[in-house]
């Protein structure tokens, strides 16, 4: 089990940046604190000359000042008192920071024993050693070390905390709160409209207008625009221009359908927002693991045996990472969401295929309406000179579209009515707005499908429950 928390640091007051970067590094290397070091691109004695001679070629390079912005990130890492050792302690550090920083970043690890507690403190450039970027803190960066420190520990047979309390208790901090927690520093516009959002949703509004009517009473200026586009904005904090709803723009789950789908109870309100993982950080996929002795059995050598035990190693703490999250704990419960998850995969698939046949009518009724109101004329003419021989012969290619499109209505309407061109406009907008809802719908049910299928199968390989014929089977 660890704790982790990650920090950036710029140039302290009244300090260079070297100075600053010194200061930080003799702490963490403190002979009567550290117990364990380990490095990566760089010597922990020098880091600070190293980090900062990668600033200065990246400032050569670029024009960007060295001494500017972040100058490094640390992560701490601590375990429980006597659950491990300072020499495995440093070993978990330095991976996860390898994993963390990709090997594209100097970084060091110092482990500490001062403390009952052994714990890690792990500094990495915030420029990359090949110089061809800047490390970039992201919302959510917190959320994203902490599972892959927790993938780590489960990969090395440590426990790791199941249900970990957030510092806000689930709850919105008040703005002075929030403000002393930054610094003096407010929100942004965007910050702000997330908040508000979240708060109207946590009310359970009964619909979109409930909703937009909750939004308008807290303060907010409701725009509508073409297409459906609905965008806000606060005039009481000073706002200008409007901000967009949209995920693009405010981040995953704060699109026009993902509010939608909370509105309507298809999807849950997250516990906690800004979770998204970034590349940097972003946990492993689960997938199938691989059977060893089947592959040696074609000719695979010792190198591949030794990868090929890591991952299924990986693999499997990736499946029990899942379940934990999910709180599926017995083989019932596993088995009965795999069931419901590829049910529901199936089932939005079926309905993406009516409603694009649906669409398909749509745009065939519309078109051959369209023909018909510009042939019909002619083909009164027609009928005028008594199926004249000479007027078909001059009008030949007007009466057979004519006739196509009677023939599309008898085949499409079967006897019915037919309907009006704004009519079948409108049934094309909606149509085409169903499809939009539910290919999103389908993309997170196919993800989870996979997801839970892969987790299924790992943890029936483990149990027995599968043999070569059920695997390939999965596999497709």
């Amino acid at each position: 089990m660890a704790t982790t928390y990650i920090k950036p640091y710029k140039k302290s007051a009244g300090l260079t940046a070297l100075a600053t970067m010194k200061d930080r590094f003799d702490y963490g290397l403190n002979p009567e604190k550290c117990a364990e070091v380990s490095s990566h691109l760089c010597d922990p004695a020098t880091a600070h000359l190293e980090f900062m001679l990668t600033k200065s070629q990246y400032q050569a390079e670029t024009g960007r000042k060295a001494d500017s912005g972040h100058l490094f990130y640390q992560i701490r890492q601590a375990f429980p008192h006597g659950e491990i050792t300072p020499e495995e302690a440093n070993r978990i550090g330095y991976e996860t920071a390898m994993r963390w920083t990709k090997g594209k970043y100097q970084f060091f690890v110092c482990t500490h024993t001062d403390q009952k507690h052994t714990h890690n403190h792990i500094y990495y450039c915030s420029t990359a050693f090949d110089r061809s970027r800047k490390f970039h803190n992201f919302l959510g960066s917190t959320f994203a070390v902490r599972r892959l420190s927790d993938r780590v520990c489960l990969e090395h047979g440590l426990s790791i905390i199941e249900n970990p309390k957030q510092h806000s208790k689930g709850k919105y901090k008040h703005y002075g709160e929030w403000q002393d927690a930054e610094g003096g520093k407010p929100p942004t516009f965007q910050q702000r409209l997330k908040a508000q959002i979240d708060i109207c949703l946590a009310e359970k509004p009964t619909s979109m207008e409930a909703f937009l009517q909750a939004m308008a009473a807290a303060g907010y200026e409701v725009k509508h625009g073409r297409g459906g586009v609905i965008s806000f904005r606060a005039p009481a904090h000073g706002q200008k221009d409007f901000t967009r709803l949209r995920s693009s723009t405010l981040g995953e789950g704060y699109g026009q359908e993902d509010i939608l789908s909370i509105i309507e109870g298809r999807a849950p309100l997250p516990d906690n927002r800004g979770r998204e993982a970034s590349p940097q950080g972003s946990p492993r996929r689960v997938n199938l693991i691989i059977d060893i002795q089947e592959r040696m059995k074609t000719g695979k050598g010792p190198a591949y045996e030794r990868w090929a035990k890591i991952y299924n190693l990986k693999m499997m703490a990736a499946a029990l990472q899942y379940l934990q999250e999910n709180n599926l704990l017995e083989y019932a419960q596993l088995e009965k969401r795999t069931t419901q998850t590829v049910d529901r995969f199936h089932e939005l698939s079926g309905q993406i295929q009516n409603t694009e046949a649906a669409m398909r009518v749509n745009a065939e009724l519309k078109a051959a309406t369209v023909d018909y109101a510009k042939t019909r004329p002619v083909f009164d003419g027609y009928k005028a000179a008594k199926y004249s021989k000479k007027y078909l012969a001059e009008h030949e290619a007007e009466i057979t579209l004519y006739r196509s499109s009677q023939a599309t209505f008898r085949r499409l309407l079967d006897g019915g009515k037919l309907p009006r061109m704004d009519a079948l406009k409108a049934e094309g907008q909606r149509l085409a707005a169903e499809k939009k809802s539910l290919y999103s719908q389908y993309r997170a049910a196919q993800k989870d499908m996979r997801e839970v299928v892969a987790v299924k199968g790992n943890v029936d390989h483990l149990l027995g429950l599968t043999g070569p014929e059920k695997n390939k089977e999965m596999t497709r």
